[in-house]
């Protein structure tokens, strides 16, 4: 049937009908199929805005749809699809409620037609709703507060008691904000001034990052995100001479190195080789070369070509990637050691969730407590393959304190902890990137030392 729906409303429900099917991640889809489409300039980015939106809220969408039906199960998935995006409109947007319950209508016309008398209903009681929403008051109520911010009530809780109100009130609603577009100059393959030459000769607004006051080398902070599909800027990130990365993480990956250069370098968790870059680039900076021996481990197989193929043209070194799992380092390494180790840990990534939405909703409770045990068990895997004076340096991308602060205490307690002191990095006991409106995202990092003689206990 024929429909009246916005180009870029069916772009983003055919995304978020993928998304649901195939459990995918929605930036993975919004590149495939929203950046590369013919949509126009501004189609595409109200499309993304929707699906990013909607995928953060699901379960508050589905909370106050399921309000209005006399059972939840009177939608198909197809129709809930498009009800979730008319509502998103209405309860996060507002966006002209007539042109939200219109264009909500339209939209199950094109998967459904039977149900847009539903449809209809549904939309205009979610209007009623709205000036009630989120139906307590969200300074006293952590079910509203949870509800006003689209987030799941437990981890609403969560953050309170591990942030504070304050810094969790802004931690929540900056989530629900775009996330700004960082990228990384590659100094192995050109130099800053000749990228910054080339942003301005096309007219792109860009400014350089700093961090708790101190710049972030080679990181730059552009205004408008569709400069990613300027034909120069194209080019500049099909050479490798650019790589777009968080500025938290660019952050992170500079700091991962020690104080003297390392002559081997061991990195846990390389994935798809971003902090791989960004990690021999500041050897670069600093040194004016890169670590001739830089293992690098992850342990997903399809991640070894990923990573060999940006590798190379990105024009860095790496001396060996494996694959297999951390905790059997022993095996892996045997008889190994390095100068300094980086253990990427893989976390729940609440600090992340602008960019990948789909945690939020997806994430359980109990996943907390196994990740934290999970990363206590990473690092005593690696003590051992830390050199005498060298530096295990440990990384996540979430505010827990149970995955931060609690992992970095309760290894060094440990048997293999005990040969290890927290040492300083980047001027401070540890690194926490706070997140508020436009700031890069959460990221927390802490440094080990090893202790010279090996058998010294920690403090």
């Amino acid at each position: 049937m024929r429909t009246k729906a916005t180009p870029a409303r069916l772009a983003a429900l055919a995304v978020l009908r993928e998304v649901r099917e195939r459990r995918a991640y929605a930036q993975d889809l919004i590149a495939k199929d929203i950046d590369d489409s013919s949509l126009t300039p501004e189609d595409r980015a109200f499309a993304t805005r929707l699906v990013l939106g909607v995928v953060s809220s699901t379960g508050t969408l589905d909370e106050i749809i399921n309000r209005v039906l006399d059972d939840p199960r009177d939608v198909s998935p197809q129709v809930r699809d498009a009800l979730r995006i008319s509502a998103y409109e209405v309860l996060f947007l507002d966006k002209r409620f007539h042109a939200a319950v219109d264009q909500g209508v339209e939209l199950v016309k094109s998967v459904a037609p039977p149900a847009a008398g539903l449809t209809n209903y549904v939309l205009r009681q979610l209007v009623r709703l709205r000036a009630e929403f989120p139906f307590a008051d969200p300074n006293k109520d952590i079910e509203a507060l949870a509800r006003l911010h689209a987030f799941p009530t437990w981890q609403a809780a969560l953050l309170m008691n591990d942030l504070g109100p304050e810094a969790a009130f802004e931690f929540m609603r900056a989530s629900n904000e775009p996330a700004p577009l960082f990228v990384a100059v590659n100094a192995a393959k050109t130099r800053d001034d000749l990228v910054l030459r080339t942003l301005e000769r096309i007219g792109e607004q860009f400014e350089r990052v700093e961090i708790d006051g101190v710049e972030v080398p080679g990181c730059l902070r552009l205004d408008d995100p569709r400069t990613l599909l300027v034909p120069d800027v194209k080019r500049l990130l099909k050479q490798g001479r650019i790589l777009v990365s968080d500025a938290a993480s660019q952050w992170v990956a500079a700091n991962a190195l020690p104080e003297e250069r390392p002559t081997s370098f061991l990195e846990v968790g390389s994935g798809r080789a971003t902090k791989t870059i960004l990690i021999q680039n500041g050897a670069l900076r600093r040194w004016e070369a890169q670590i001739e021996e830089y293992v690098a481990l992850d342990n997903r197989a399809f991640k070894k070509k990923v990573l060999e193929e940006r590798v190379e043209c990105c024009g860095i070194r790496v001396s060996e990637a494996l694959v297999g799992d951390v905790l059997s380092a022993d095996e892996l390494l045997p008889g190994r050691s390095f100068d300094a180790v980086f253990l990427d840990a893989p976390c729940s990534g609440l600090g992340t969730l602008r960019r990948h939405p789909e945690i939020r909703w997806r994430l359980k409770p109990g996943a907390i407590v196994d990740m934290a045990r999970q990363q206590v068990a990473m690092l005593r895997a690696l003590a051992s393959h830390v050199n005498p004076g060298g530096t295990l340096t440990y990384a996540t991308c979430t505010v827990t304190r149970m995955e931060n602060d609690a992992v970095a205490k309760a290894f060094l307690k440990t048997e293999e902890g005990s040969r290890f002191r927290l040492a300083p990095i980047a001027g401070g006991s540890c690194i926490a990137t706070r997140l508020s409106e436009g700031s890069p995202d959460a990221h927390f990092a802490v440094r080990f030392a090893r202790v010279d003689d090996g058998g010294a206990s920690c403090p």
